[in-house]
């Protein structure tokens, strides 16, 4: 319903719904994406670009970004098969048209007028509470029965004296480059420094990535390994285990103060990326009127995906503790239209979400890892299987990496790491197994197309009959057995 009231000389529009929904990245989208097709009176409320920073300024143009490096990477691989091109020529102006046409083909999807069209009310502007039922859009006035947060993150810029006063990059500004960067400095270890200095190293670029601790400090020990050793024969240099004391300004760029063992106490660059991670944007939603609780860390949330406040939600990048990935956003949204509109009951389970690092090898990850299965189960065992014994591999030039299952001592899948070409790809069946909690039969039973690298899984988890092989008792069953004709 829409009313219009009169407060002075200015004319305020006041709007009552059954949903309202604050942020229109992934998690805000799907959400009021079903709430308009079962309809459902939902308001959706964005400040900046539809879509969110997954469309605008990470999963997309990150990845089309990596597609460019890696069609700059072919005429290296082709030689392992007999082809030869001449050396690439990098246009980096021509890179960011093809960032941004592919943005271009997906935003429609996201549109304001898409959502309109199923019948949402979008509101472009920043939402803020004025009460725990209400929030202000500017001069219009929402009051709705259920509230979603769902404002994602932005980047986290390190406390590093200097910064203030030096430019600097994050992934919301460096797709805007339109010359590649001739001496790139990468502050942050994460996903997103890894994926960017791969893929610039690639153009052309000279690259330097510093982490304070180790690279991807989350992923298994060993897959980080095969990485770390891709990236340095591309000519990543990497310092880790250093901090950056200071960065300033110079002619030539910027200049950075290292310290650590074996760092250099001085790197120059001519530009500088943070990459240090991602802090909820909640700023401007006045959120102490609401009785909502939240730290640095995001929104606090129950199992239920509800606030202190029983009326709001939150979900996506602004949650605490949450994985901050856009198929999590897309899951907890699912789970809130359950509760929220057909008042079904909802349990968040994280156990089974897949993540997957974008570069070459890629790494995915679900499940436990190595290390943390062992602490916390008994009898655990690592299935392996190197791609350098699978036959697609070796026709594909691309033998680096192994597939790794976890399971306990009745044989149920824990968690699996692949570290390889095409490993995104193949982690779906082992999301499948943990949230069917599926044991490892369920893999080595599949019948799998050959040759294919899908292959390799399978090899993994048929290792787990390895000690009943080794058995004496089949050898004796079979003589037994042959007895009888």
């Amino acid at each position: 319903m829409t009313e219009t009231i009169s407060t002075g000389g200015a004319t305020p529009q006041r709007l009552s719904t059954d949903l309202c929904v604050i942020g229109a990245g992934a998690a805000g989208l799907s959400v009021a994406a079903s709430a308009a097709l079962l309809g459902v009176p939902v308001v959706l409320i964005e400040r900046g670009a539809m879509g969110g920073e997954c469309l605008n300024a990470g999963c997309v143009p990150s990845k089309a970004l990596i597609a460019a490096a890696g069609m700059a990477k072919a005429d290296q691989r082709a030689e392992a098969f007999g082809v030869h091109f001449s050396a690439p020529l990098i246009d980096r102006a021509r890179i960011g048209r093809h960032i941004r046409a592919v943005i271009a083909s997906i935003a429609p999807v996201d549109s304001a007028e898409r959502y309109r069209a199923m019948g949402a009310e979008v509101i472009t502007g920043e939402a803020r509470f004025v009460d725990a039922r209400t929030v202000a859009v500017g001069e219009t006035l929402v009051t709705a029965r259920r509230f979603v947060i769902a404002t994602g993150a932005g980047p986290m810029l390190p406390a590093i004296p200097g910064l203030d006063q030096t430019p600097f990059l994050t992934n919301e500004t460096i797709f805007n480059l339109d010359s590649v960067p001739s001496r790139l400095a990468i502050i942050g270890g994460g996903p997103v420094g890894v994926e960017l200095a791969q893929a610039h190293r690639r153009l052309g670029a000279d690259v330097t990535l510093i982490e304070a601790g180790r690279l991807l400090p989350r992923e298994d020990t060993d897959a980080v390994h095969h990485l770390r050793l891709a990236l340095e024969r591309e000519g990543v240099r990497l310092i880790e285990g250093a901090r950056v004391s200071a960065v300033r300004p110079v002619s030539s760029g910027v200049a950075l103060d290292l310290v650590g063992e074996g760092a250099p106490p001085l790197l120059q660059a001519s530009h500088l990326l943070i990459a240090t991670g991602r802090t909820p944007r909640l700023d401007a939603l006045d959120l102490g009127k609401t009785g909502v609780s939240a730290t640095a860390d995001g929104i606090t949330v129950d199992k239920h995906l509800k606030t202190a406040n029983r009326r709001i939600y939150a979900i996506g990048d602004c949650v605490a503790g949450a994985p901050r990935f856009t198929h999590v956003a897309n899951y907890q949204a699912g789970l809130v239209i359950r509760n929220a509109l057909f008042r079904l009951p909802i349990r968040v389970d994280y156990v089974s979400i897949p993540r997957v690092v974008y570069t070459d090898p890629e790494i995915a990850t679900v499940g436990l890892g190595e290390e943390e299965a062992r602490s916390a189960r008994r009898g655990v065992r690592a299935l392996r299987w190197p791609f350098s014994e699978n036959d697609r591999a070796r026709a594909m030039h691309h033998p680096e990496g192994f597939v790794k299952i976890l399971i306990d001592g009745r044989g149920r899948i824990l968690g699996a790491t692949i570290v390889g070409h095409g490993a995104g790809e193949m982690i779906a069946p082992f999301a499948l197994a943990l949230r069917q909690k599926l044991k490892i039969g369920a893999i080595y039973d599949l019948i799998l197309p050959y040759p294919t690298l899908s292959e390799a899984a399978r090899r993994a988890a048929l290792s787990a009959l390895a000690p009943q092989l080794r058995s004496p008792w089949p050898g004796r069953i079979i003589r037994f057995l042959r007895m009888f004709g």
